[in-house]
């Protein structure tokens, strides 16, 4: 297998994994590293392409990112997009100037021009904007390949020196033909064979892990999901018995699913695993008590988290490493480097100051959703546990609006079994990436058995995705939506209303907290 790569140069945008993964499911490896990344050390890696991601800054101020204008000198394919096409304009001599109207979204962009980039592309297709700055004219010798009546260069080129930019995000699922885009550039363009496979991350992973952990202990956090179950085996397999894997309850799981983790990852599943579980729900029922800021609440069940597996490891004896299933949507979201916080995760930004352990070893951190599935079955993961609905890790208490109670952890528990129940029913399962039912903290009036109510109102959410940093609410045929609203009525107390959740992401996240 060849070791050909394509890299990406970032620029301080949200989307620079995104990208990585996108030009991943072309079958050829690449990895992230900063702008200010030496032009010596590209010269070392030999990458097949480069592309420069978007970002937020204004690439013709003077504090703004950027990187050496030798990089165009090299002749390696670039393709540079939003603020990295903005960049590659501004450093070759073009024209960049704050645009008289701002694009952001679906956006209907003409291609132009014949251009290897846009081989296969329809002439107009819908692709993702979300610029304030423009370029105006691109640089000598440069041609225009797309357009938008607000965007004089939503794409341009200069093929003789293998130079490639579009105003556009190609690597969004907004975008209709981006990944054909993408998949135009690294391989007809950068000329790579095409050859990588997810087997080889895994491979790496193992050995890099047996190689950093010597013989030291590792305890990993172990919720039963997809994610922490895949870092569980990727571990075990690195390690064998040098690890503990701890399984807390906190009371905030899904109906049952403390029991199924257990019969599944404890002494008589199929996993040689050493296993503890610690049932701790009132424990965090009393720190989570009065408590309504999702940010908080979200800290306060991180920090409790740390606190637990700290005494865990007490226990066991001195433990060196701690293992954690942390994903490259939960890493972007809780705001890391220059990116803004949209949420903080338990296991990324809400992690406390002072951690008991020698490090924390994240296997998965730069994978997305999907490819973790995907690692999960070259590691012969059972497919009931690789295709399991995603479930954060504060769990239920970020699908409850307001302060947490055991009360409200039943109530959307019994709705959350009914409504996974009845898409199961519909054979919806594989065609919804994720769908759950929540508490809001409206309380409005009813009328049930001719008596007047006054209870709370569920949510029912569900979207499809492909990475988890985009999404669209999925349509749930009106009468699946109603059986569940009349069993959730009917069979679950304290509910007397039901809604159903149409918003994408963005504008909204996918959970509620």
């Amino acid at each position: 297998m060849s070791q050909e790569k394509v890299i990406v140069l970032d620029f301080g945008g949200q989307y620079n994994q995104l990208i990585a993964r996108r030009v991943r499911e072309c079958n050829v490896y690449c990895e992230v590293y900063p702008h200010s990344i030496s032009i010596e050390k590209i010269r070392q890696m030999q990458p097949k392409g480069i592309i420069f991601t978007g970002g937020p800054n204004s690439a013709y101020l003077e504090d703004s990112p950027i990187c050496s204008k030798e990089i165009f000198e090299l002749g390696i394919p670039i393709l540079g997009i939003c603020y990295g096409a903005q960049v590659m304009a501004h450093l070759l001599g073009g024209s960049v100037k704050t645009a008289p109207t701002s694009e952001y979204g679906k956006t209907e962009v003409a291609i132009h021009a014949s251009s290897a980039l846009f081989t296969g592309v329809s002439p107009d297709t819908v692709c993702w904007m979300s610029h304030t700055d423009y370029i105006e004219a691109p640089p000598a010798g440069f041609q225009i390949t797309g357009h938008t009546p607000v965007c004089p260069v939503a794409a341009m080129e200069c093929p003789q020196r293998s130079l490639y930019a579009t105003q556009f995000h190609p690597e969004v699922m907004h975008t209709a033909q981006g990944q054909l885009m993408l998949s135009n550039f690294v391989r007809n363009i950068c000329g790579c064979a095409g050859d990588w496979k997810m087997d080889s991350f895994v491979e790496s992973t193992i050995l890099a892990i047996r190689e950093k952990v010597g013989s030291g202990k590792v305890l990993c956090a172990l919720s039963g999901g997809v994610d922490s179950s895949v870092a569980a085996v990727i571990l075990a397999k690195a390690v064998g018995k040098q690890l503990t894997c701890v399984f807390v309850d906190h009371g905030l799981l899904r109906k049952n699913e403390g029991d199924e983790v257990e019969s599944v990852f404890g002494p008589d599943g199929p996993y040689d695993l050493n296993f503890i579980r610690v049932n701790a729900q009132e424990r965090f029922y009393r720190r989570l008590a009065g408590i309504t800021e999702p940010e908080e609440k979200r800290k306060v069940i991180g920090e409790e988290f740390i606190r637990v597996f700290e005494e865990e490891a007490k226990k066991i004896g001195a433990v060196d490493y701690l293992v954690q299933g942390t994903i490259y949507p939960d890493v972007i979201e809780s705001g890391l480097g220059k990116s803004a916080t949209i949420k903080s995760h338990h296991n990324v930004g809400g992690l406390p100051e002072y951690v008991d352990f020698k490090e924390i070893v994240e296997p998965l951190r730069l994978l997305f959703k999907d490819e973790v599935r995907q690692a999960g079955r070259e590691l012969g993961i059972p497919e009931y546990l690789v295709s399991r609905q995603p479930f954060p890790g504060p769990g239920l208490g970020i699908r409850i609006i307001g302060e947490v109670t055991a009360e409200k952890v039943k109530i959307v528990q019994n709705a959350d079994a009914i409504y996974r129940e009845e898409i199961a029913n519909a054979g919806l399962g594989k065609e919804i990436s994720q769908y759950f039912a929540a508490l809001t903290n409206m309380r409005s009036v009813g009328v049930m058995g001719d008596e007047r109510t006054y209870d709370y109102a569920v949510a029912l959410r569900a979207v499809t995705t492909t990475d988890f940093m985009t999404a669209e609410c999925a349509e749930i045929p009106f009468a699946v939506l109603q059986k569940v609203m009349n069993r959730v009525v009917n069979e679950v107390k304290g509910v007397n209303r039901v809604v159903y959740d149409l918003t994408s992401k963005p504008p909204g996240t996918i959970e509620f907290e």
